[in-house]
């Protein structure tokens, strides 16, 4: 693989940063309809999930689309919730409190690498321009 780009690390490294911004946002999404019965469509919210390709420009990440998770719904016994069923059941959203926390701990993990790239990448370019000095 040929270099052609000198900033090739630094557009990896922001193309890393925007999509686990873009990952966090779809994790904060589903943490906050976590208890949305109603979406709109007569249907409880269902989770999101963030699908991501290789950027073949810069060498980095970009997210492809954002997709429905299509899993089947939690059913909780609540007969006073409006929005129960004649058996007294409410459909609940497909999102898993512990799994949404634990993508979101692993999104910010790698936030922060790129992020420490970038800090690694400015140091190296002071320290040559005074080197140069």
């Amino acid at each position: 693989m040929e270099v052609d780009n000198i900033f090739s690390p630094i557009d990896i490294a922001i193309s890393g940063l925007q999509a686990q911004r873009k990952q966090m946002e779809v994790i904060s999404s589903n943490v906050a309809n976590v208890r949305t019965t109603d979406a709109g469509k007569g249907e409880p919210y269902r989770r999101l999930e963030a699908a991501f390709k290789s950027d073949d420009d810069i060498g980095g990440v970009k997210l492809d689309k954002i997709l429905a998770d299509m899993s089947d719904f939690l059913r909780i016994f609540d007969p006073g919730n409006p929005h129960a069923d004649e058996e007294g059941y409410v459909a609940m959203p497909n999102v898993n409190l512990p799994v949404e926390m634990m993508n979101l701990t692993v999104a910010t993990r790698v936030y922060r690498a790129n992020a420490a790239v970038l800090k690694r990448y400015q140091q190296m370019v002071e320290t040559t321009l005074e080197l140069l000095r």
